[in-house]
């Protein structure tokens, strides 16, 4: 009885060794990498590199022990990262046609469903990137234009911070309630009172979902999605938040449809049912309700989080360097006044600001790192190949500081931005938003 019970665990555990062995087999076969392939860390079976934390910092350093093209794998997605200017410019730029898709991650696929400005690919994306091109430059033709939102809505900002009375204040709520109200004014025709606990609510759920999906048992859910639909956490928090604001988002495109006037247009929701209508027969194009619904929530989210910390990191590297300040408040008073608002005519007469605001953007590192793109061919990358389906991210940190391009890297200087004498001059290393083929939200920002 002992002998045969000896030899049934026996025959339990070889099969369970087989079959452990067998899966191990089957896991290193599957991610093998293909010759010339970018170096990286070594990988866990199953797991891949799970555990390397996306942070720019930890990817920063990663590319100085394996250079400006390396790769991880997360489960089974092979991931390549790219570092420094001219490798970002070569993948995104000169290899753009290549890099126009995204890749599948399962928790945006959820939430954004593949349609829409951003998330879309191929032909679908292409139409809705021309259409929102244009929509937002010819805006206003005629009518009341994106400047004059911005004016008005300053008016409110100010008055706002008025209000305080000279004392502390978080003004963080303050400037996501300003920029949200210029992306509700050109997407719904309105804007909301800060007072609005609709609205203030629907800002809270935003800022919950960005903050929670940089969270490690997030990332989780793009592994296992199918495992941990089933299983409470973070992500489960940022589905309801999302499913809270699209409610919000239906609210306001019926509202629109009730009264839209297809001769007058007020906004963009009111243009893309005009589009709707003209892109009727070509069904690939995706201009449907829903494609709409994700369209708002698309703009709503990129034209508020980046504008808003742009603005916040502005508001402290001011009182950091009170003599940039000083140097500022000059060049306002000597060509704006206080007579009147700002506007976009001053901007050639006052290169200082301008440089101000753009070395806000590059040392502020507002976006670390670009939103992954997938090669639609297989390619070659900095002596590497790419085979097809890659996901490529751009480490912008890497770009806004390198030191081939930049004098201080590490230092607020805006005389990055100036040339000998006092004026403003571009910079080919500056994309604090990424580059390439991407839709032109810098419409917005």
């Amino acid at each position: 009885m002992i002998l045969q019970a000896v030899l049934d665990c026996l025959d339990f555990w070889s099969i369970l060794l087989f079959v452990f062995i067998f899966l191990l087999m089957a896991d290193i076969l599957k991610n093998r990498n293909p010759p010339n392939y970018p170096p990286g860390p070594w990988s866990l079976p199953f797991l891949g590199n799970i555990f390397t934390d996306l942070e720019s910092k930890t990817m920063m350093k990663l590319a100085e022990k394996y250079g400006n093209v390396f790769s991880l794998r997360k489960g089974s997605e092979k991931m390549v990262f790219v570092t420094g200017y001219k490798m970002m410019k070569e993948a995104l730029v000169t290899q753009g046609q290549n890099l126009v898709d995204r890749p599948d991650i399962p928790l945006f696929n959820k939430v954004f469903k593949g349609i829409g400005l951003i998330s879309s690919n191929g032909h679908m994306w292409k139409k809705h990137r021309r259409f929102a091109g244009t929509h937002f430059k010819n805006f206003g033709e005629g009518k009341k234009t994106m400047e004059l939102f911005i004016q008005q809505e300053c008016v409110f900002l100010c008055q706002a911070m008025e209000d305080e009375q000279g004392g502390y204040f978080n003004p963080m709520v303050m400037l996501h309630n300003a920029v949200s109200n210029v992306i509700c004014t050109l997407v719904f025709g309105h804007r909301y009172d800060y007072s609005d606990a609709k609205f203030q609510n629907l800002l809270r759920l935003d800022n919950e979902c960005i903050y929670l999906c940089s969270s490690a048992r997030v990332q989780l859910y793009n592994l296992w999605p199918r495992l941990f639909d089933y299983l409470p956490g973070p992500h489960q928090t940022i589905f309801s938040n999302y499913d809270q604001i699209t409610t919000f988002l239906k609210e306001e495109i019926a509202k629109h449809k009730k009264d839209w006037d297809p001769s007058d247009p007020r906004d963009f929701i009111d243009a893309y049912f005009g589009e709707m209508d003209k892109m009727a027969a070509d069904s690939e194009a995706g201009f449907t309700t829903e494609s709409l619904l994700i369209s708002t929530l698309d703009l709503f989210e990129a034209g508020t989080e980046s504008s808003a910390t742009t603005l916040r990191w502005g508001l402290l590297f001011m009182m950091k360097y009170p003599e940039i300040q000083k140097k500022v408040q000059a060049e306002i008073d000597r060509v704006i006044g206080q007579a009147r608002q700002p506007c976009m005519a001053d901007r050639p007469n006052m290169p200082y600001t301008d440089a101000v605001i753009h070395e806000t953007q590059r040392i502020a590192d507002i976006l670390p790192l670009g939103f992954p793109k997938m090669t639609s061919n297989d390619s070659t990358l900095g002596g590497y190949f790419i085979p097809k389906g890659t996901s490529i991210t751009a480490i912008l940190t890497s770009v806004l500081k390198d030191k081939c391009e930049w004098e201080t890297p590490n230092t607020f200087n805006p005389g990055h931005f100036l040339d000998s004498q006092g004026q403003f001059r571009r910079r080919d290393a500056f994309y604090p938003f990424s580059a390439g083929n991407s839709l032109p939200f810098h419409l917005l920002n």
